[in-house]
Formats: C-alpha cells, structure tokens, sequence
C-alpha cells in the first residue's frame, strides 16, 4: 500500500494497546488494525468520503465503525482516538478534518 497518510508499523506499535482497549476480546480479531487506522488517517488527512476510501484498506464501513468505537469519550473526557492522534502528531489535521465537517453540516 504506502499512502502519505500511513504511519509505519514501529508507531503502531506505541498506540495498538489503546486501540485494542477499545473492544472487549470476545473472539480473535480477523482485520489488521494497522490497517484500519491507516484507513481512518486517511479519510482525515485527504478529507474524502468514507466511501472514497481505497480499496487497498479494509472496507469503508469497518473502518468507519472502529471511527465511531474510538471516537467515544472516556470518563476522563479524551476519546481513544484522541489520544493515539496525539502520539502520532495527526491531531491537528483531525481538528481540522472535525471543523470541515460542522462546516459542511455533518455532525
């Protein structure tokens, strides 16, 4: 694959435990969440529709689902995702992508 949007595999590694926080293990996980983050950074980064996402990420729908689970704020306030964006200096490009959206009328 390879898109700008992409971290690597070694900055992954630093935020996998707080993306895998996020569900309880039920049953082994079948998708490569390297994969879906990539995926999500870049709908935020290029600013396109989930639907316009690559098909050489998983499915729009699967990324967009694990968006929605990151997404949520904990008791703290800070949602998973904004903490990983945080560590992996894209925090600024979500802040902008989330006013883009408010913007435009998206919610």
């Amino acid at each position: 694959m390879g898109y700008p949007s992409d971290i690597s595999r070694e900055q992954f590694k630093e935020i996998r435990p707080l993306l895998e926080s996020a569900r309880k293990k039920t049953k082994p996980r079948k998708l490569d969440l390297y994969e879906v983050f990539n995926g999500l950074l870049y709908v935020v980064k290029t600013g396109c529709q989930w639907r316009a996402l690559p098909k050489d990420y998983p499915k729009f729908g699967t990324v967009h689902k694990y968006f929605r689970m990151w997404s949520e704020e904990s008791d703290e306030g800070e949602s998973i995702l904004d903490q990983v964006l945080k560590k992996t200096g894209s925090e600024r490009a979500y802040k902008k992508w989330q006013e883009n959206l408010h913007q435009h009328g998206y919610h």
